[in-house]
């Protein structure tokens, strides 16, 4: 096998590293910068110039080395190239290949082009390494451009009504996806710190994003009536939200399509928007691949590997420590 699953990770022997390991290891390649791919206290890592600015802002003086997509690199006796995978700025899918053999793990991805991270490009292999945060057909994503409709609409009325619109929305990611594709005309748009740290990094990378104001204790939430508030669902869930009495809430998020989810969240509103792959995503990527081996991880494995066997695949389950798509206050820092 070229790659094997041990308890530290995803493993290369011929390369002898990992792919987002969950313990520390000698040598660690990354697919992206959320927590739940990139740990602390591996010695080496290895990840996408466009990646590394967001990991140093979370896991500080480390020891990163950097590839632009595509370009091939020979660990050992392995091959490896990263290549887009659509989920946030800098995501990466990482092919390894050994004496002719092509695996692929595609850490997070999304198929859907958002205008904002850089595309998911399919990757012709033998193997594929999938997750399936949302495997279930009752997936669907709602095109980005009636989201941004909806999310105007919603901020319009609160507006009239004399209300703060206090978005939630994780804080690498989803969030600036949002504000990059906002009206920033309508009105302030506010920024829990988390949001406004990772905006700043982002920016220093070149990405366009609109003017935001950043919440800190001084704010006087007056001072900026008929405001948008991006926050973090941690944020959402404590005292930070105090600041705004009477705000109408929202979260974006594919699991607003499960209004069950909606009402235990005590959200107004629930905007169905996601960085992960939907059913139809997962299956055109998997498609595309031409792999006939596919290994599923996070999320609905039992029920996605089934229907993949079904198609014919030769498909088994992964168990890993990845989080996939998470409304827990807790995991502002872990997921999207």
């Amino acid at each position: 096998m070229v790659l094997e699953f041990r308890r530290q990770g995803i493993y290369c022997p011929a390369g002898d590293f990992f792919i987002d390991p969950w313990r520390p290891v000698d040598r660690a390649l990354i697919t992206h910068g959320h927590a739940d791919h990139a740990r602390d206290g591996m010695k080496r890592y290895l990840a996408t110039e466009a990646a590394a600015p967001v990991m140093r802002h979370r896991l500080g003086q480390i020891d990163l080395e950097t590839t632009p997509y595509g370009h091939e690199t020979r660990i050992g006796d392995a091959k490896v190239s990263f290549h887009p995978a659509g989920h946030v700025p800098g995501s990466a899918q990482i092919r390894v290949e050994v004496a002719g053999e092509v695996w692929v793990v595609s850490g997070d991805y999304k198929t859907v082009d958002d205008g904002f991270s850089e595309a998911f490009e399919p990757v012709p292999c033998h193997a594929f390494i999938t997750e399936c945060t949302f495997g279930l057909p009752a997936f669907s994503w709602t095109p980005q451009q009636q989201v941004t409709d909806e999310i105007h609409a919603w901020w319009a009325k609160n507006q009239a009504e004399g209300r703060f619109s206090v978005l939630g929305a994780y804080a690498l990611g989803k969030a600036q996806r949002i504000l990059a594709s906002l009206d920033a005309s309508m009105g302030p748009i506010l920024t829990h710190g988390a949001i406004e740290n990772t905006n700043a990094v982002l920016r220093a990378q070149g990405l366009s994003l609109p003017d935001t104001i950043h919440v800190t204790p001084d704010t006087n939430a007056k001072d900026y009536p008929g405001a948008l508030v991006l926050a973090t669902p941690g944020g959402m869930g404590g005292p930070w939200m105090r600041r705004f009495p009477g705000a109408s809430t929202a979260f974006a998020s594919g699991w607003m399509a499960l209004r069950g989810v909606r009402r235990r969240r005590s959200a107004d509103r629930g905007f169905v928007m996601s960085d992960h792959a939907d059913w139809e995503g997962l299956n055109t990527a998997i498609k595309a691949t031409g792999a006939e081996r596919i290994f599923v991880t996070h999320g609905y494995t039992s029920v996605f590997s089934r229907w993949l066997t079904e198609q014919g695949f030769d498909a088994g389950i992964v168990e890993t420590e990845f989080e996939g798509e998470n409304l827990d206050p807790a995991a502002d820092e872990v997921v999207e």
